[in-house]
This record gives C-alpha cells, structure tokens and sequence, in this order.
C-alpha cells in the first residue's frame, strides 16, 4: 500500500524533503496560488497549523500555477508572498503541476485514492486539501471553496484516532 512516507518534495529552498518526515503525524495537503479568489485561505490554513500543530498536525503547501496562471512567480517571490501577506510558517514546496501527464507523484497518488465531485480525479483549482491520517492514507479530499476552518472536526478526528 502506498503512503504519504512513500514520496519526496522539493521545498521552496531547493533542498529534497523525504515525505517520510511527517510519518505519524496528521498531514493537509493543499495546492496553492497566489493570485486566487481564494489566496486569503492561506491566513485560515496557517491559523490551523497554529492550532493544532503541538498535537500532531502538519500543513504541506504546493504552489501550482495551472489554473489561470495565478501562481507565476518563482520560489522566492513565493515565500516573500505567503510569509509578508499571510503570516505563513507551515512548509511549503516548490511550484508542481497537480493535473496532466507532469503532475507531481505525490498529487497523482492523491487524486488516485481520494476522488472529487462526482467521482472525478481531476483537482479542479486551487486551495483543494487533502487530509492524510497518521498512518499516512487519505483520509478525505476538500475541494476549494472548503474553508479551512470548516476542516477542524474532521481534523481533531484524525489527530485523536
């Protein structure tokens, strides 16, 4: 059975990240962008990584830029975007694809084990989440106009079980 340990990231910085560094923890991941109607949920993710992060939470971030190209700058300007305009303290990742033939392992294994809307696999925009329990399977996928903090009982759920 593949899990969330199975896979490696390139972070914002550059540096390679064995996803195994979250094993045994309750990971969110999201797909993100900087220029999107719903950019101002980076605020409402960072405030529950601030919440529940002592008990096991963690918040993955993944620029992408596939959807109306509302994530063009680069690693840097990302980083300055997240941490100036949103406080953002959580790990984020470099730029993937999330769709097609280029996407990221990581994000074709997740739209494999979680569907969306109507039993489609394709991530329709950006701010979809994935929430992954601590055994590293996926838990439950939540599409864009999910607000983070509607996520918190599904959340205390996982870190409990």
């Amino acid at each position: 059975m593949t899990v969330l340990s199975d896979f490696t990231a390139d972070a914002l910085t550059g540096t390679t990240t064995p996803l195994s560094e979250y094993a045994g923890k309750v990971v969110l991941v999201v797909n993100t962008a900087s220029n999107c109607g719903f950019t101002p949920q980076y605020t409402a993710l960072e405030r529950l990584w601030q919440t529940y992060r002592d008990q096991g939470l963690v918040v993955l971030g993944f620029p992408c830029n596939q959807f109306g190209g509302q994530e063009p700058g680069d690693a840097e300007a990302i980083g300055e975007f997240c941490q100036v305009n949103h406080g953002v303290s959580f790990p984020m990742f470099a730029k993937v694809d999330v769709n097609g033939g280029e996407s990221h392992p990581l994000f074709a294994w997740l739209r494999a084990e979680a569907k969306g809307a109507l039993g489609t696999s394709k991530i329709k925009w950006n701010f979809t989440k994935f929430l992954i329990g601590r055994d590293g399977a996926v838990i439950k996928r939540f599409g864009s106009t999910t607000k983070p903090d509607d996520l918190a009982g599904d959340i205390e759920r996982a870190l409990g079980s």
